[in-house]
């Protein structure tokens, strides 16, 4: 499994509560459209008073080649020109998860 983390900080004039609202109705709302995409998750980021807001992003796609596939797609291009009006990513990391990892039950 490939695990991709993107750092996102808002446009100026972004309001916070537009994107998350997109990211709960549209960009959750296409994962299943993305069969390379087992997990999607955007958190907002804590501790950047007086900074314009960030947020990061985890994705676990069944691997790099497929995701790429994923991302020739009309519904991946659609997300890609929603979410670049409201912000960007500014760092990228990608690897693979040391399994087995942990998880409560």
């Amino acid at each position: 499994m490939q695990v991709i983390v993107h750092l996102i900080q808002l446009h100026p004039g972004t309001d916070p509560d537009t994107f998350e609202t997109w990211v709960r109705t549209i960009d959750y709302a296409a994962c299943p459209e993305l069969p390379s995409v087992r997990a999607f998750s955007v958190q907002r980021a804590t501790g950047t008073t007086g900074e314009p807001a960030r947020y990061f992003e985890i994705i676990q796609v069944t691997s790099h080649e497929e995701f790429e596939a994923d991302m020739r797609t009309a519904t991946f291009e659609a997300l890609v020109t929603d979410f670049s009006s409201m912000a960007s990513v500014v760092q990228e990391l990608a690897g693979v998860r040391l399994e087995p990892g942990y998880s409560a039950s």
